[in-house]
């Protein structure tokens, strides 16, 4: 039973590390090559990967500390997923935004020269409009679905390996 419990936590590790790596591959390949460009939101989604992966990767090289690794991994996969439930949520106007991309500018009052700044600090991608859907699901709902599953079956292995 022994091998078994290593042969989970072994696999709960790997796709702690390859979950988050190709979600950051598909951020940055739909930015570079599909020219989508993310939006305040989008980039706090990826901060989380980054960190899963680092963490997973330690977890891979360092087998010592794999189990409190692959724990935080999970978690931080996890974040980039409830992030990624606030951003939707937002682009599909179930909530108010809170930040400055989901601010709209206003085209009254003031001077021109006010509202010309205010026009040129308004960020170029906004938060509350999804740039790319499939069935109804933009990036932001991908990367919660694909980050939660993850992250749930990811916790399910290290359950089941204890």
């Amino acid at each position: 039973m022994i091998g078994h419990s290593a042969h989970r936590w072994y696999r709960a590790n790997w796709l702690a590390l390859l979950l988050p790596a190709a979600l950051l591959v598909g951020a940055w390949g739909s930015q570079l090559i599909g020219g989508l460009y993310p939006c305040e939101m989008c980039h706090w989604q990826r901060w989380p990967h980054y960190a899963a992966v680092v963490l997973a990767g330690i977890g891979l090289v360092q087998p010592s500390l794999r189990r409190p690794m692959v724990v935080l991994a999970a978690l931080a996969i996890m974040l980039s997923g409830l992030i990624g439930v606030a951003h939707a949520g937002v682009e599909y106007h179930w909530w108010q935004g809170f930040t400055a991309c989901t601010s709209t500018v206003s085209a009254s009052g003031g001077s021109a020269a006010d509202r010309l700044a205010a026009i040129m600090k308004a960020p170029m991608v906004r938060c509350d409009q999804a740039q790319w859907t499939l069935f109804g699901i933009s990036l932001a709902g991908f990367n919660a679905i694909f980050s939660l599953g993850g992250a749930i079956t990811i916790l399910s292995l290290v359950r089941r390996a204890r």
